[in-house]
This record gives structure tokens, sequence and C-alpha cells, in this order.
């Protein structure tokens, strides 16, 4: 399992693995932050193999939300495409031109914060590949990416519970209950009832 400890939840919070190397005709990497470390461990299980993957591998990597950025490592792997981008939005048009041109065989690895995950699996899954292609791996901030459910805005890097929307502006109390479909968990008014009523905000998603 993932190396990040996440306590028991709902159905719908996504559970991540650890990266293992397959076989595969090409290899795409997608990562963030501190996901770069867990490309660089599963570089090294694959042993003597690992040449041969790197040699089939597309790497793309941008920094984390709060700025780890661990460009140097990856590229001292030596995968035959590597690309850094500043953001996922920068990276996107790149990642649907590999998946669009994709052929069978392609083994998927994400890994870093649940956002990038979340994002890149959803690009992946409107691809059409199969989900038994796809590896993820939790590293780095917990924070959360976020939808309020009242004005439907979405809020990025949410690190305390509750938060202040960043659209609306009503205090949300931020759920498990994730949707993949926008890769965003769900954030509900908290004082709805009880205007004003507000708990201290806690850093739950360091």
């Amino acid at each position: 399992m993932t190396k990040t400890f996440f306590e028991p939840s709902i159905r719908s919070r996504p559970v991540y693995g650890e990266l293992t190397p397959r076989a595969g005709r090409a290899h795409l990497f997608v990562a963030d932050g501190e996901g770069a470390e867990a490309v660089c461990d599963m570089i090294a299980k694959a042993g003597a193999d690992a040449p041969a993957l790197l040699a089939r591998s597309h790497i793309i990597y941008m920094p984390g939300p709060f700025g780890s950025d661990l460009t140097a490592r990856l590229q001292a792997l030596g995968a035959a495409q590597f690309h850094r981008s500043p953001s996922f939005g920068a990276a996107q048009s790149r990642l649907r031109k590999v998946l669009a041109d994709a052929h069978m065989g392609l083994q998927v690895y994400l890994a870093g914060t649940e956002t990038l995950i979340g994002l890149a699996m959803r690009e992946v899954m409107e691809a059409g590949l199969p989900p038994e292609a796809v590896q993820t791996e939790h590293r780095g901030s917990l924070s959360r990416r976020v939808q309020c459910v009242h004005c439907k805005g979405i809020t990025e890097n949410v690190t305390t519970d509750p938060f202040a929307c960043s659209h609306c502006g009503l205090n949300l109390f931020v759920r498990d209950h994730y949707s993949r479909r926008i890769a965003a968990f769900q954030g509900v008014n908290i004082d709805a009832e009880d205007p004003g009523q507000v708990p201290a905000a806690v850093e739950r998603f360091k």
C-alpha cells in the first residue's frame, strides 16, 4: 500500500497503492512534488529491467502545490522522454496527446498529491484506458481540491476544515465524499442552520 496513512473512510474515498514495475509496450508516468520519489523507488524495484523500461518511458512532471520540486532526480533517471510543466493545467494538452496516441499495452503510473492523481486519472479514463492499466501512489501533501456543493466553485489546495469557499464565501465542512467526475472532494455549508456558529479551523490536510 501507499506510504501515506489514511484513516478508514467511506466507499467513495480513493484508495491508493504502491507503484510496481509491469511489463508493457510503453510506460507513462505523471507525477507532482514528492511523487517523483515514488517513481524513483519504482524504477529501483525494476532492477536489471530498469534500462529497458526507461527506454519506453515518458515522464510528465510538475512541482507540488507548495513548491516541492524534484525535477533533477527524475531527469537523472534517463527516460526516453521527460517533460516538466509548471502546473497540471499546463501539462494537460501533452497528457491528452500522449493518451490519444497510445497503443494497447500502455502502462500508466500516477504519483503525488490527490489532486494530481484525480485529475490525471480523469484524463486516463476519458481516453478509454482500462483501469487495470493504471497504478496510483500518494506522496506529499494531503491538501484537497474541494467543490462547494452550493455554488459549484472549486477551491484548490485546501488544508483546513472548515474553510471559506473561495467563490461564494460560505463556511464549508470538507467531506470525505469524492467525485471522480470532477476529481474533487465535496464541501458543505457548516453553519446553514446556525449562521455564524463556525468551529475554529483545524489544519487536517497538511
